[in-house]
């Protein structure tokens, strides 16, 4: 693809349609307080006749992305009736914390508080997000049970944790079933702290694979759905899920040595499917935000991963099945600080983010002048002058955009972090923040007995 440099129309048409909002106040308490997010409420009156919006970020660890998100989300809880927060997180965890927010009894050993300690901590374990999930249990709160909005995560990395989900549900149950169960996830047992090495034995042939052990144990939890929902229609749903979870992750690692792109997309239809479990378990009205990072939420079609790798992800699916009814939000910066490790597994800490590239997106836009805005890519006509329509034509040929996940590494910053995409045909919206901060991690679970200040004690 070629590149590009400043088009001062391209700046000039950024700068005409862009709405500008005020600065995020990283000290309101509530995601429906400040000036910040009265203004952020008019993007999500805009995107609110969607069933699904989808909210991406272009790193992991920026502070505005995160208080950005919740903003929107608690306005479309809040004033707009969406009952799903769907996050690029494990479902374990999640679960927890759902289990917190709607006011639902806690599972044995489950505690919102020790959610999110898994490498990368910062990602989920922050302060925005605590201040979000508070802000959804105060909620949920004054709403009767069924109008309660609910947190779920999509990822596919909770292999041992989902296991013994389903086992702890089964035990309490059906007995018999857990034992079965037992006996089935046997096969996984060895590689339970390292699921990875599972993957190599089977590709190097020293152990047979667990395909058929999980797919028939997800099987017979399905097969008495109608008996088990009797005992609890949400718990039931949780076990399915996380033994669906065991299915899915038991293939993903044994794929992930044939080739990144079928590991890729074989966790992004995941959490695709994922999500329209959930659409399906609340029925034809539900509706939902996810939250992932711009290489999940972004049209993959028409980005250098879809194109010239074949990879796909949560957006590109959720525009082939559901039309119009997804609008996909991408979130940007020029520069500031994020939290991020240099290799995985990794200390978190604290880096400089490098200016954009000349030849990038988000020096187009950083060039219009706007500190934080958004714009709307979709040249529909919409606002009622043919900005849009002009901006859209300007900004069709594919540039560099920047993709910061977990890792970040400035000196190998093009190779690392850099890919061709079409921005107006992968997103619908861009939120913008020129500059941006580091977000708040929070530090990990305290010993037992002493205080605790996540989610619920800020």
């Amino acid at each position: 693809m070629p590149q590009h440099r400043a088009d001062p129309h391209a700046v000039a048409a950024i700068a005409a349609a862009t709405v500008p909002w005020p600065a995020v106040d990283q000290a309101a308490a509530s995601p429906l307080t400040g000036p910040f997010a009265h203004a952020a409420a008019a993007l999500a009156d805009r995107l609110a006749g969607h069933r699904l919006v989808l909210l991406g970020e272009s790193t992991h660890g920026t502070a505005e992305f995160y208080h950005a998100r919740a903003a929107l989300s608690a306005h479309l809880v809040a004033r707009h009736g969406f009952s799903i927060i769907a996050v690029e997180a494990d479902w374990p965890d999640a679960a927890a914390v759902d289990r917190h927010v709607r006011g639902r009894q806690a599972q044995p050993a489950e505690s919102p508080a020790a959610a999110f300690t898994r490498f990368p901590v910062w990602m989920w374990r922050n302060l925005e997000v605590a201040r979000f999930i508070r802000w959804l249990h105060a909620h949920n709160a004054a709403q009767a049970p069924p109008r309660r909005a609910g947190f779920f995560g999509l990822d596919i990395y909770s292999l041992a944790a989902s296991m013994a989900a389903v086992l702890a549900y089964l035990e309490g149950v059906d007995p018999r079933a857990a034992q079965a169960a037992r006996e089935r996830y046997a096969c996984l047992e060895p590689w339970r702290r390292d699921p990875a090495r599972y993957g190599r034995a089977v590709l190097h042939g020293t152990h047979a694979d667990c395909e058929d052990a999980v797919v028939e144990q997800l099987q017979a939890l399905l097969d008495k759905r109608l008996a088990y929902a009797r005992a609890g229609h949400e718990d039931f749903l949780d076990a399915a899920q996380n033994a669906r979870l065991v299915a899915s992750a038991e293939r993903y690692y044994r794929v992930m040595y044939h080739g990144s792109d079928d590991s890729w997309n074989l966790r992004d239809t995941h959490m695709f499917e994922t999500l329209a479990q959930l659409l399906h378990a609340q029925g034809p009205e539900s509706r939902a935000v996810v939250w992932a990072h711009n290489s999940h939420i972004g049209d993959a079609a028409h980005t250098e991963m879809g194109i010239s790798q074949g990879q796909l992800n949560i957006g590109q699916l959720c525009r082939e099945a559901f039309g119009d009814a997804a609008v996909l939000v991408g979130f940007s910066t020029y520069d500031g600080t994020v939290a991020a490790a240099t290799s995985w597994d990794g200390p978190m800490e604290i880096k400089q983010v490098r200016p954009a590239r000349p030849d990038s997106y988000e020096h187009l836009f950083h060039a219009a002048g706007h500190a934080q805005g958004w714009t709307d890519l979709r040249g529909d006509g919409s606002d009622g002058s043919a900005v849009q329509a002009e901006l859209r034509e300007l900004l069709m040929p594919a540039r560099q955009e920047r993709f910061i996940g977990v890792i970040y590494r400035p000196d190998t910053e093009l190779q690392s972090h850099y890919a061709h995409a079409i921005l107006p045909r992968q997103f619908d919206v861009l939120a913008w923040f020129d500059r941006t901060s580091a977000v708040p991690a929070l530090p990990a679970p305290p010993a037992p007995g002493a205080a605790e200040t996540w989610p619920s004690g800020l």
